[in-house]
């Protein structure tokens, strides 16, 4: 495999990640908010695929086709959370779109093509797409990283792909929470 292949390999299996944590549970569920800041597994999905659209669409010179509005609204963190006419299969289907719309750049670019990030600070704002497929790697693995706490909190499931959920016995990871707990207690 090539560096950009193994690249792209890694991006991938990071989407494949945080697509996986919506299946299976209910529209509340891949909508509700589980931390203070409101973190919730469709919003990951949702400002990813902003993401996907920016980094490897107008950064390298193709502007993403029909941009969704919320890209550029005025709503703080638009892109965090689903609206209730924000379907989840619209959503994924973003995803999926500005995924395929990023590998065709990933596909059609050098390593070291150049483009620019205009929010960027002036010093750093000329990239390559090495250096975006790298950002996007770590993003992407993140926001997956996320997820996975987040789908943890909702159905007790966690893995990093599917076929690999840990499912151990509930009163296995009562011991283990209870075994942490005493250890940290110590330090109170």
């Amino acid at each position: 495999m090539s560096e950009k292949d193994i690249l792209h390999h890694y991006l991938d299996e990071a989407r494949e990640t945080l697509r996986w944590k919506l299946d299976g549970l209910s529209e509340y569920d891949v909508r509700r908010p589980l931390t203070p800041h409101g973190t919730n597994l469709l919003g990951l999905v949702k400002h990813l695929s902003g993401c996907e659209m920016g980094y490897f669409g107008a950064v390298f010179g193709r502007p993403f086709p029909d941009p969704p509005a919320w890209l550029s609204s005025d709503v703080p963190d638009a892109d965090m959370w689903a609206t209730p006419d924000e379907s989840r299969e619209c959503i994924v289907d973003l995803y999926r779109r500005a995924c395929a719309h990023a590998d065709e750049t990933i596909r059609t670019r050098d390593l070291d093509a150049v483009g620019e990030v205009p929010p960027w600070p002036p010093e750093r704002r000329r990239v390559t797409l090495h250096q975006i497929l790298v950002h996007m790697i770590a993003e992407t693995s993140r926001h997956a990283g996320h997820a996975d706490i987040v789908r943890e909190l909702v159905d007790g499931s966690t893995g990093r792909l599917p076929g690999e959920r840990q499912t151990a016995d509930p009163a296995y990871w009562s011991r283990l929470h209870r075994c942490i707990e005493d250890s940290a207690r110590r330090f109170r």
